[in-house]
């Protein structure tokens, strides 16, 4: 029983994380596909062939990425995306949604931005529990007239899943940064701790 016991968990060691991947994987590609849909009818591939290509809306995401990239990196597609953002902060309730996502997304993704570029040790949800959090920016608007002192905004990933968690403001003292690059931080918060930053691998023993 024993022997048996050992190699169902050792079966479990290496099937659990490649049917995880490839789920995601599949959610992934199938998300993608659906880039598809913004193509005419008449021009998509199950038309065009009468097959459907698993994968297909995945190259035409990136080439749509590399192609809208290349045109607005140039001094032209700049002065068309600043038109473009005039335009749409003249409409109604349209221009609050799109504000807010767009520099929600330039925070994220501009190489200039701070955020999520730094992982700190809190105290959480009480003293004396220690977290890891990811350093999105500095408290800004009224907010700073009721907080005397340096203050740091962080997000307090949950987990395994860390798409959702807490946004805090904490002290700047009580914040203690980590020597760990944001992806190590996410690898030990998605583990539950199992995946220690710095420690050797498996494959290394």
């Amino acid at each position: 029983m024993s022997a048996l016991r050992k190699w169902f968990v050792a079966g479990l060691l290496v099937i659990v994380p490649v049917a995880i991947t490839v789920s995601v994987l599949q959610w992934i590609i199938g998300m993608l596909d659906q880039t598809l849909l913004i193509l005419p009818e008449a021009w998509r591939p199950d038309r065009l062939i009468g097959v459907h290509i698993p994968g297909f809306g995945v190259l035409l995401t990136l080439t749509i990425l590399l192609v809208v990239g290349a045109v607005v990196s140039n001094f032209l597609g700049k002065k068309l995306v600043t038109w473009g953002d005039t335009l749409v902060s003249r409409i109604p309730v349209v221009r609050s949604i799109y504000s807010s996502v767009k520099q929600v997304s330039d925070t994220l993704f501009s190489p200039s931005g701070n955020a999520f570029r730094t992982a700190v040790l809190v105290q959480w949800p009480r003293p004396e529990v220690w977290t890891i959090g990811f350093v999105t920016g500095t408290p800004g608007g009224d907010v700073t007239n009721y907080l005397v002192g340096d203050y740091l905004s962080v997000y307090v990933p949950t987990t395994p899943n860390p798409t959702g968690g807490y946004f805090v403001m904490l002290r700047k003292s009580d914040c203690v940064e980590l020597k760990m690059s944001v992806d190590e931080a996410l690898k030990y918060v998605i583990s539950m701790g199992v995946v220690v930053p710095g420690a050797p691998s498996n494959n290394n023993r």
